[in-house]
């Protein structure tokens, strides 16, 4: 469970940092689907059913505010219902009007709900507007939610309008704006929709608001039984032909919507919820408190790891062997010759003393060059220890000055 919740903070950070930008793509995308959706059921204009006539009409939407997407979107049906007929094209003018001072009054910032209201239908999955509305929104979204299903029913009609009318005169104009006016508003299905995304937001939003642990997952479900329910009775009684399998599936799937909405709207920790009670001089308060879920998002760290470099191995061997032939030099260099007279100039050699800067042990001296010398080999090899090297040409050293110092003296 904390994975969720980490990929939740991650993508919250995500968005956070290029928040302007997803919207501008979630806009441009809406619209694209908005503006194409009508000119692939209606598209009785040619000129305007072009898919490169939507694709300008959703970048030009994508930089102008959300409810500019509904008013092109409004201008394009008309402009479609006007190429079928004259009182086609007044009745929907005059619908949208109505529409348009509900919609304007009382829900002015909720224009996603109605583009998406239509394309939730299209796509079979009506019911996940209602559930999201419900968790998000007040019974205000409820407006603009029937208003996008009244369109939605609205093209559909449309879309069955195959040609445009030829009737003329007063008489046939009245009786197709009759006709259009009965299939669109005595539509029993429309009817049944509309209840039950009424029954459904309010069953939702009522649970959600109380103060029962899990409320928002008791109220997704409770919702969207309660939308089946609605919508077998309401298929019985009014006789209407109701798919059951894609009513079952589409409110599964508007429920699943809805639990990954309070993943990132409402995520609480019920197991440490509080109860606290005051009071002052009005009034006693009875306050639960319910602490939110906070994930720490774990930070990444890259380790480097170096090439192993080639490291230098002393032989042992190598040593002895130097050390014998610098001791034998030092021999020679110091010996006195037992033939010779007190007269004759001894072979000496300046030897610095310890004080001195330049000075050298003759360990130091036998150590440097037996590292000189010393051959390389693989790119793993072992360290040699060099203190005992030292301690061992040090003492080899002084036994051999301590030998000639004896020698001298006989």
């Amino acid at each position: 469970m904390d994975n969720i919740y980490v990929i939740r903070e991650r993508i919250e950070a995500v968005y956070g940092k290029h928040s302007k930008i997803f919207d501008k793509i979630f806009q441009f995308v809406l619209a694209m689907i908005t503006f194409t959706m009508i000119n692939q059921n209606t598209g009785f204009m040619k000129s305007l059913s072009s898919p490169v006539i939507s694709l300008a009409l959703a970048v030009v939407a994508a930089f102008l505010p959300p409810v500019m997407t509904v008013i092109v979107a409004t201008v394009l049906v008309l402009v479609h219902t006007l190429a079928v007929s004259v009182g086609i094209f007044a009745v929907t003018s005059l619908i949208f009007l109505i529409m348009y001072i509900f919609y304007i009054r009382l829900a002015p910032k909720m224009a996603f709900v109605v583009l998406l209201t239509p394309i939730a239908f299209a796509l079979k999955i009506p019911f996940v507007v209602p559930v999201a509305c419900a968790l998000i929104y007040t019974p205000v979204s409820l407006v603009p939610m029937g208003c996008g299903t009244a369109v939605y029913y609205m093209i559909e009609y449309l879309k069955k309008t195959s040609t445009s009318s030829k009737a003329s005169g007063s008489k046939a104009m009245l009786s197709e704006i009759t006709t259009y006016v009965q299939k669109v508003f005595q539509n029993k299905e429309m009817w049944i929709y509309i209840v039950a995304f009424i029954i459904g937001f309010f069953v939702i939003y009522t649970i959600r608001r109380q103060e029962m642990d899990h409320a928002w997952k008791i109220g997704i479900i409770a919702g969207a039984i309660a939308n089946v329910v609605v919508m077998a009775i309401g298929s019985i009684v009014l006789g209407v032909n109701v798919s059951y399998g894609s009513l079952i599936i589409g409110n599964v799937l508007a429920a699943v919507a809805g639990l990954i909405l309070e993943l990132f709207l409402f995520s609480v920790d019920y197991a440490r919820s509080e109860r606290l009670q005051f009071e002052d001089d009005e009034y006693y308060y009875y306050v639960k408190a319910i602490p939110k879920v906070a994930v720490t998002t774990p930070e990444k760290t890259v380790k480097k790891i170096n090439e192993r470099q080639e490291t230098e191995i002393i032989d042992a061997e190598a040593v002895k062997r130097l050390s014998q032939d610098v001791t034998d030099e030092e021999t020679r260099a110091i010996d006195v010759d037992p033939h010779m007279e007190h007269g004759v100039k001894k072979e000496s050699v300046h030897r610095p003393t310890y004080g001195d800067s330049e000075y050298r042990s003759p360990a130091q001296i036998r150590a440097s060059k037996a590292k000189r010398r010393s051959p390389k080999r693989g790119p793993a090899p072992k360290k040699h220890d060099m203190k005992d090297v030292d301690k061992m040409l040090l003492t080899q050293s002084l036994e051999n000055e301590f030998h000639s110092g004896r020698h001298n003296r006989r």
